[in-house]
């Protein structure tokens, strides 16, 4: 799955659109590496980390969501880290 799909199906990006400027600006890093198209494929077990306001946030993706559901849903496909 497309990293710009990914964060929007787990809703950190409102949307696909907003995914993929924050991929192409360089403000995402998976494994620790900066992305910098939106179209990087994600793995299951990769860390990812983006900016989220003032905060930063980093979550290892446990499993690939298959749509844009509840919120719920949404947490079930990842693991926080802090």
């Amino acid at each position: 799955m497309r990293v710009d799909k990914l964060l929007f199906f787990l809703r950190f990006a409102k949307s696909r659109t907003l995914a993929q400027n924050w991929a192409e600006t360089g403000h995402i890093r998976v494994n620790g590496r900066r992305v910098e198209k939106g179209s990087l494929p994600i793995a299951i077990g990769d860390v990812i980390t983006l900016p989220i306001g003032e905060a930063v946030v980093t979550f290892k993706l446990l499993s690939t969501p298959i749509r844009r559901g509840p919120a719920c849903e949404a947490l079930l496909c990842y693991q926080r880290i802090d």
